[in-house]
Order: C-alpha cells, then structure tokens, then sequence
C-alpha cells in the first residue's frame, strides 16, 4: 500500500504544472530556436505627435540573418533584467511601501471596524467588505497581501449564519474584481502603460465605469449565494463539510484608532497626490515611486513604528512581490532574443498580416483571447504585461485599434482567472485557509467566471469602437 501510494504520488507531482521560471526560460529557448527559422525583418519607425515611437505600416523588409547563440540565451536574462530595471525597482519600492501599511495593522482594523459596526444589519457586511478589499486591488495592486483576511472572515462569516465560501469569495472575489477591472493599479495599468509608451493611469474615468460594473455584477453573485444558504443552509456546496469548529475564532476584532485613521488620511492623500502629479505633471516611475516611499515612511511614523520596524517592514513587502519583479526582467529576456535575432518585426509583420484581413473590431477582441490564454501559464501581472505588451503595443498601431485598447484587453485577460486556475498560487493558498477544494470552489464560482470574461470583451469591443485613449 505504501508503494503505491507512493507510486501514486510520484506520478502526481510528474503531471504538476512547471514553475513559472521554467516556463519562461523554455520560452526563451523557443525564442533561441525561432531566430533560425523565421527570417528577420523589420520596420521603419517614427515619432508621433505624443513622443511615443509607433512602426509604420507597409515598411516592413527582410534584413541580414543573425540568429542567437548559445551563449545569448543565459546572457538575455541579465540584458532583460537591465532593461527592465526601472520597472522592476518600481514594483519592489511600491510593494515595500504597502508592506509597511500592511505592518501598522491599519487594514485589519479597518476590516474589524466594518463588521463590529454592521451587527445586526449582517447582509451589508458583504457588499462593504467586498468594496473595500475591490478598492485596495484596483488602486493598490493587493492580491496575495489579502490572504490573512481569510482566517477573520471565515470564521465569522460561519458565525453570521453563512458558509466558508462567503467569507472566501468577499476577500477574493472582491480582490479580484478590482485587481482586474483596476483604474490605478500600479502592477498591472501601471506598467502596461509604462511599456505601451502611454501616459500613466491615463483613461481613468472610462475604467472607473468598467470597475464599478464589473464589482456590481460580483457583489450580485455573491450576495445571492449568501441569501439562499442562510435562509436553506443545505443549498451550500460545503454543507456538512465545513463548521465554524475548523478554525480558530478571533477573541476580538481590531477596531479603527485615531493613528490607524490619520494613516488612511495619509494613504488617500498619496492617492490624491499621485492622481495630481500624473494628471499635471505626467509624473512617471520615477516620481510615482517617490511618493510611495514618502508615503511608507509617514505611515511607519504615524504607527510608532522605530525605523528599523519600517526596513523591517519594507522588506517583507518586497519579497511578498520578488517573484512577480523578476518575471518582468526574465520576460523581457525573451524580447532580448528576438529583438537581437531581429524576428520580432517578422513576428509583428504575420500577425498584422492575419490580423489585418479582420474588421479592427475582431483584432480588438484578439488580444484580449491571447492574453486570457497567457495568463493560465503566467500569472504575474507585471510579467505578462512585460512579455506581451512589447509585441500587442506596436501590433495594435498596425491593426488600428488603440494602445489603450490593447492595454485594457491585457488586464482584463490578465485579472479574470487568477481566482480560478490552479497555478495561480496566492490563490490557492487562500482556499486551503478556507478548506475549500479547487473543485468545489470551480463548481461554484464557474458561471460568474464565464460572465466575467463576458464583460471583459464587451468592455474591450465598446472601447475599441469608441477609440479609447
């Protein structure tokens, strides 16, 4: 018995899904082999009226062979990472900062202070929660930083009268919902934009209307579930499975103090501050890292935390994110290789040429296809901006749809399945503090699933026939 289970086990973890480090470099390989067999090109290009370089279309020709060595590859990784640099140190001092917000306990409480106040009127617990957890993804970036929430609102959720998947879905869902349909999130618009040549967080308002939809339509789902298993708890797709007795209860819930309130006054500030700047100064990386590090640091004084609390702090935020920072820099390894082997053009020159041949609004709805495909083998925001975004930018110049188009087909196809592909993994993390299985998650959150990547191309095709920019 022991044998076979073993065997058994064996045979599972040969059928696990590559880390996605292996995944990349694998692609950097292909990249490697592809510069031997597609012919290189390229594009003439120019200057607009914006500052941004486009290609020009019709430009193309066949330039002299130089495909990559051996060598190359293992050398592509560090020209990736030197290119992406600015991106890569942006993520880290943006993450840190958050890291220390995180450390004040300021969320916590905030989160404890919603549910203590909601006593009694219990049903609105989640559409407030699932705001406030939509808001930190659409403007903070959080995603793996909400997992703690799970362990408080599990437990009470069960408490109220509802199930584990409530309280999982009001952290989750909601998290996603806004990380997705973001209007500032620095990790996903932030560097697309970056990459696309595109002034920062612009096209603000048309995605705060998409994120207020998409997080309506999300709190619908959830809040539906929640009134039908409190009023027939046997309707639950855990029923009998799992009970307030599998966790371990709060004795009481953090609640908003003076300090915790004046460091929210500081984090809107910041979001006002950076809204300003971008919107009137056209702040870039640079600047917008600069203000999350003023930021972070008024917040770790505000919280009486000494100043090694806050490199303490800054630190663990940063390697919360380390992986998700150098998957740009690797991705961009990948650019490396075919832009040194000069097939990149090549590859833009066949896409625009079947692309082409389609109404613009088909081209649209494209890359949006491409890119929710991309994300089920790279889950990272900032990696998959960083790998697609270079190719999609210059593409969407030849197939007349928008740079901003092409930038919100890339969130949405990045943000939709991160609550429901196994390899995302802060995810799947936060399903195993809930003890719910991926299956029974799947069966449950598997029609909102498909009516989110229903919005995402309705959004996509409205801003492409609109000329969104």
């Amino acid at each position: 018995m022991v044998t076979l289970n073993g065997n058994a086990q064996k045979k599972k973890s040969k059928f696990s899904v590559p880390h996605v480090y292996v995944i990349l470099f694998s692609l950097i390989i292909i990249a490697a082999i592809s510069t031997y067999i597609f012919p290189s090109g390229e594009y003439e290009r120019m200057i607009d009226d914006t500052g941004r370089s486009i290609v020009v279309a019709g430009t193309y020709a066949e330039t002299e062979s130089s495909p990559a060595g051996f060598w190359s590859v293992f050398q592509a990784v560090h020209k990736g990472m030197v290119n992406s640099a600015g991106i890569i140190f942006y993520i880290f001092i943006v993450g840190g900062s958050f890291g220390i917000l995180q450390a004040t306990g300021a969320i916590e409480a905030a989160v404890g202070s919603i549910s203590k106040r909601m006593k009694g009127r219990e049903i609105l617990i989640i559409p407030i929660l699932m705001t406030f957890f939509a808001l930190s993804g659409a403007m903070l970036g959080l995603a793996e930083e909400t997992i703690p929430y799970i362990t408080i609102l599990v437990p009470l959720m069960i408490l109220i009268g509802y199930d584990s998947m409530v309280g999982a879905a009001i952290v989750l869902v909601g998290t996603s919902a806004g990380f997705t349909a973001a209007f500032m999130n620095p990790f996903t618009v932030g560097v697309a934009q970056g990459i696309a040549e595109l002034p920062l967080f612009s096209g603000l308002y048309l995605r705060v209307i998409f994120f207020v939809i998409f997080l309506a339509v999300s709190i619908w789902y959830v809040m539906r579930y929640a009134n039908k298993i409190r009023k027939d708890p046997t309707k639950s797709v855990l029923f009998n499975e799992v009970s307030k007795d599998d966790f371990v209860v709060p004795d009481k819930l953090l609640t908003l103090t003076t300090r915790h309130k004046i460091i929210f006054v500081i984090l809107l500030g910041t979001l006002i501050m950076l809204a300003y700047g971008v919107i009137n100064f056209g702040w870039y990386l640079s600047e917008i890292s600069g203000l999350f590090l003023l930021m972070g640091i008024l917040i770790g004084i505000t919280g009486k935390m000494n100043f090694s609390e806050v490199s303490e702090s800054f630190i663990k935020g940063c390697s919360i994110l380390v992986m998700g920072a150098l998957v740009v820099g690797i991705a961009n390894a990948i650019l490396v290789i075919l832009q040194d082997g000069q097939i990149m053009d090549s590859i833009l020159y066949g896409f625009s040429s079947i692309i082409g041949e389609m109404p613009s609004g088909f081209a649209a709805f494209g890359m949006y296809i491409v890119q929710c495909l991309l994300n089920y083998i790279i889950p990272s925001g900032s990696g998959q901006a960083a790998l697609t975004m270079p190719i999609m930018a210059p593409l969407s110049d030849l197939v007349g749809v928008t740079r901003q188009t092409a930038v919100l087909a890339f969130q949405f196809g990045d943000g939709i399945s991160n609550i429901f592909t196994p390899t995302s993994g802060y995810f799947m993390a936060a399903l195993a503090l809930a003890k719910i299985s991926w299956i029974k998650w799947v069966k449950w959150i598997l029609p909102l699933i498909i009516i989110h990547y229903t919005l995402g191309a309705i959004f996509v095709t409205i801003a492409h026939y609109i000329g969104f920019s």
